[in-house]
């Protein structure tokens, strides 16, 4: 009886441990003069199918590492651009799409 008990308790944590695991360390927030950009990792790679190799350590390296850039850079594919370029997913040039990026 008690195993019994012990292997639910396991499971029921093991369960518990894969609901509130992140992908990617969850989602990260970058204030800009623009508004609050939230990035999900979650849409990247579920959404988009990218692998973490697809961006780190080419394109970005860790949030304290991390680097800022204007949205100039960004059109000329650095950081985001890489891949918001109207080609592999919508550009960072499109103006009416500031609102899938910036939040107020």
């Amino acid at each position: 009886m008690r195993s019994k008990l012990l292997f639910s308790g396991l499971i029921l944590l093991l369960a518990f441990g894969f609901a509130i695991a992140k992908i990617g360390g969850g989602d990260i927030t970058f204030n800009s003069p623009a508004g609050k950009v939230v990035f999900s990792h979650e849409n990247h790679v579920k959404g988009a199918g990218l692998k973490c190799t697809d961006c780190h350590d080419k394109l970005f390296l860790n949030t304290k590492k991390h680097k800022r850039v204007t949205m100039a850079q960004m059109a000329k594919g650095k950081s985001c651009g890489a891949c918001h370029n109207g080609k592999v997913a919508f550009s960072v040039k499109d103006k009416d799409s500031c609102n899938t990026c910036h939040q107020k």
